[in-house]
């Protein structure tokens, strides 16, 4: 591999891929403060160039973190279909990115495309793609996934209602619950971060979703977010869940320091197509995050985006309903900003998308990162014209428990008027019958906890 380059009269030299992939990422305040970003926007420049001449080949050569030493490594290689990667092989990256931009590749061409492409080679096209580019490309991808019902369909916006509560109260959580459902929110799921992560806490707060599913035959999916190993725990004894959910990372040790790693999800996988109350087949919710390896100290030198994309390839296995990033909640040592923010949210969904993971976005901030309710608004416009599967609401944009800011349930109903965009079909069909929606439009009783109380 040829790992330099001439830029302006200055050569620029690259000591390995690992170094080549860092400096030509998008500036991150993660990769800076694990101290591999490139110094200068020429230093950029040139890595972006230096890559964009690799063979599709040379990065699957030359591992970043060889396989037989990482457990994600190998899933992510076991996933290769073998005649479709000997069909790319010699394609410059360069050449990848021409293809999946070109105006005659579909998304169904791009579906067959991802399954000889390894995580690190969507990352590597991802750096060489403009905010533009990423929308564009990820809006080809129609990726349709079902639990109870089906989301994905082009054209269409799911979301996830989260009416959490302080005190993980089930009168509090149902007046957020009803309040989201009377805007036309939770088609996707209704998930729940407890604070409280005992197994009597997530059944009783599974029990109270799933009997307030069942009394208004309300077309969703019910989660409680705990730990993979309490909702287990909470099935086993009875309570009724449609998923089980479970935050990933993009190496084996940053798994390790959430407590999971493959066969624990297999074992979940399987728990929940028994025992779960969902007709499937697709039964389980991630969360990623770019920056969460970093924070674990799990990264080994290499940067958030490539990360990320490695947590998809770790999710792929698993055939997900649903998978979200949570693009600003971690903090700005990581996401230092609102064009950070902005620039990772459209990479997060194009490299999901890429991976064929049914992919939404927690489109959120904390309140000590440079970023603002307009910022995380505007990333919702680019999302939702790029075909985000479902996308996260909160009560007020402003989660009460978790005490970070996402968007509203209102936030969501402007989206998709504005985008002219519709919930999944047959959640609509419901919406139309109590009355709170009706031709793809929002009736006078969107907002009105009583229909509800009738």
């Amino acid at each position: 591999m040829i790992m330099k380059t001439r830029l302006l009269g200055q050569v620029y030299q690259f000591k390995h891929l690992k170094d080549l992939f860092a400096k030509a990422n998008e500036e991150k305040s993660g990769d800076r403060l694990a101290g591999i970003s490139a110094e200068s926007v020429q230093e950029r420049i040139a890595a972006k160039q230096v890559l964009a001449s690799l063979k599709v080949s040379d990065i699957r050569n030359h591992p970043l973190i060889p396989a037989e030493e990482d457990e994600v490594s190998r899933i992510i290689e076991e996933q290769i279909n073998e005649p479709t990667y000997r069909k790319i092989q010699n394609w410059t990256i360069a050449e990848l990115r021409e293809y999946i931009l070109d105006d005659t590749t579909t998304g169904e061409d791009l579906l067959r495309l991802c399954r000889g492409l390894t995580s690190e080679m969507i990352a590597a096209v991802t750096k060489l793609m403009s905010n533009l580019d990423l929308i564009h490309a990820a809006n080809k991808l129609e990726i349709v996934t079902k639990c109870n019902i089906a989301i994905g369909h082009k054209g269409t916006l799911a979301s996830r209602l989260q009416p959490n509560h302080p005190t993980d109260s089930v009168n509090g959580m149902l007046a957020s619950l009803k309040e989201g459902l009377s805007y036309g929110i939770g088609d996707a799921v209704i998930g729940i971060n407890p604070v409280d992560d005992s197994v009597e806490s997530v059944k009783r707060l599974l029990h109270a979703t799933h009997d307030f599913i069942q009394e208004w035959k309300i077309p969703t999916q019910n989660c409680v977010l705990a730990h993979v190993t309490t909702q287990m725990k909470a099935i086993e004894q009875g309570a009724p869940a449609d998923m089980i959910f479970q935050s990933i990372a993009g190496t084996e040790a940053a798994n390790k320091s959430f407590g999971i790693n493959a066969s624990l999800l297999d074992e979940a996988n399987v728990m929940i197509r028994e025992l779960g109350t969902s007709a499937g087949p697709q039964r389980l919710y991630f969360e990623t995050g770019q920056g969460s390896e970093l924070s674990a100290e799990a990264h080994f030198g290499i940067d958030q985006l490539t990360m990320e994309s490695r947590n998809y390839g770790f999710a792929r296995r698993y055939d997900p309903y649903i998978l979200n990033t949570v693009v600003g909640f971690i903090g700005p040592e990581y996401l230092y900003d609102c064009k950070q923010v902005v620039r990772a949210g459209l990479e997060d969904h194009f490299m999901g998308k890429m991976h064929g993971i049914p992919m939404g976005v927690d489109i959120c901030y904390t309140n000590h990162i440079k970023a603002d309710q307009n910022d995380i608004e505007d990333l919702g416009v680019l999302l939702t014209a790029a075909g985000v599967n479902f996308i996260i609401a909160a009560p007020m944009g402003d989660d009460c428990m978790l005490n970070y800011q996402s968007l509203s349930y209102h936030d969501v109903a402007t989206l998709r008027q504005t985008l002219n965009r519709r919930p999944a079909p047959l959640f609509e069909e419901w919406l139309e019958d109590v009355g709170i929606m009706q031709n793809g439009k929002l009736t006078a009783l969107a907002g009105d906890l009583t229909v509800f109380h009738k």
